[in-house]
């Protein structure tokens, strides 16, 4: 078991929904209530990381992080490194790839809302942020929490945007996906075996939390 793997997977993971938290909330919340020219191209363009390859958006990453680029060279001034092949380029990477799976919950849980619960809300003389906070969130939490558990464990998992973008620096970039790689191609199938049931069991547990939640909004808007 490739121990600092496992620990930076988990670390990646658990920033990335840290950061999806906000954004996940305030996008899903917009799309699920507020209508606007071009929006089916943003829900599109939102869904792109779920049918393009990993090579593909990899590749976009990294000629978008690399030093050939205005961004790239404007962190790299800023900051002293490159994006690219760093763990701060893994982890915006992380958070572009796991958009979809934290707005596309959230979002169909805010549109499970009733209207008529917002509308009283309001008419109550609540502001917008008390029905945020105190109506909507309340009402669309396990959709969230589903979009959060999906980009999780599809942090854990993910290997052909984590290879091109961070490559595989031991410490720093080099998480279990690309540790049971590297362990295939070495021959060590023991090691692989086990960190492969470590992210099935991982993957298992996050489905299983997915579809109960997802049972439970059902139930609630029957």
């Amino acid at each position: 078991m490739d121990w600092s793997a496992l620990a930076l997977s988990l670390h990646l993971g658990g920033l990335t929904v840290l950061i999806l938290i906000p954004i996940g909330i305030a996008i899903g919340r917009l799309l699920a209530y507020v209508p606007f020219p071009g929006k089916s191209v943003a829900e599109a363009a939102i869904a792109l990381p779920l049918v393009l390859p990993p090579t593909v958006i990899g590749y976009y990453l990294l000629v978008g992080f690399g030093g050939a680029s205005t961004f790239g060279q404007i962190y790299q001034t800023l900051f002293g490194h490159s994006l690219v092949f760093s763990f701060e380029g893994l982890l915006a990477a992380s958070i572009l790839i796991n958009l979809p799976f934290s707005i596309q919950p959230t979002q169909r849980a805010f549109e499970a809302i009733p209207p008529e619960v917002r509308e009283a809300a309001a008419c109550s003389g609540m502001s917008p942020w008390r029905v945020l906070a105190q109506i909507e969130l309340p009402l669309a939490w396990p959709g969230i929490v589903t979009g959060l558990v999906l980009a999780f464990a599809h942090t854990l998992g993910e290997f052909g945007v984590v290879l091109m973008v961070g490559g595989s620096i031991p410490g720093q970039t080099k998480t279990i996906a690309i540790s049971i790689y590297d362990r295939v191609q070495a021959f060590d199938n023991a090691a692989a075996g086990t960190m492969s049931a470590l992210l099935l069991v991982l993957s298992l547990i996050a489905l299983g939390v997915t579809f109960m939640l997802s049972r439970r909004v059902g139930r609630r808007y029957v």
